[in-house]
């Protein structure tokens, strides 16, 4: 039966999320994964947008100039190890992920990261 096998000679270009990404792409992404800043992962939602105005509202009063990017590309957010959105990174690091954070949560959070 061949319903479940699958040649190994079949996902040797694959990636985690089981598509064809280039590798450029997987590179790009474990690059942008390392880099500084603040990301808000999620499809772009009324709970991902809530995030990320919790997050813009946290940096203002921590009185950092900090630009907050929104991921919505799945295969990104898949790198990060993320299942669940909306989650929140601050400089490579998942701080958060599966809920709506208010904008308390989100300040102590940056400050835990950033020191």
């Amino acid at each position: 039966m061949g319903l479940f096998s699958r040649n190994k000679k079949d996902k040797k270009n694959s990636c985690c999320c089981d598509s064809s990404c280039a590798p450029e792409t997987m590179v790009q992404t474990e690059t942008d994964k390392a880099s500084i800043g603040i990301k808000v992962l999620g499809s772009g939602c009324d709970k991902c947008n809530a995030l990320e105005q919790a997050a813009c509202e946290a940096l203002a009063e921590l009185g950092m100039e900090t630009t907050i990017d929104h991921v919505t590309d799945f295969t990104q957010i898949a790198a990060y190890g993320v299942m669940t959105t909306p989650a929140l990174v601050v400089d490579g690091q998942v701080v958060s992920y599966g809920k709506v954070l208010k904008k308390d949560e989100a300040k102590a959070l940056i400050e835990k990261v950033r020191g």
